[in-house]
């Protein structure tokens, strides 16, 4: 992801800065302060509250983002 597009980027819920996470295939963005990664489909960040994943089930099943469509 660009860099200077993440530096703009906020979390949904707290307005927490973003960062890149990938487990395997499959990569999201981590808001530290509530715990959750939002997917990125087809290269576009999937921000929406209802679609974050559990950091823990995240680091748990990499591919859970790619299972939710």
């Amino acid at each position: 992801m660009d860099k200077e597009l993440l530096s703009i980027l906020a979390c949904p819920r707290c307005r927490s800065s973003l960062e890149e996470v990938s487990r395997g295939t499959v990569n999201g963005l981590l808001c530290a302060s509530c715990a959750l990664v939002y997917p990125i489909r087809e290269a576009i960040p999937v921000l929406l509250p209802e679609e974050g994943i559990p950091r823990a089930l995240w680091e748990e099943e990499g591919d859970v983002g790619a299972r939710r469509d």
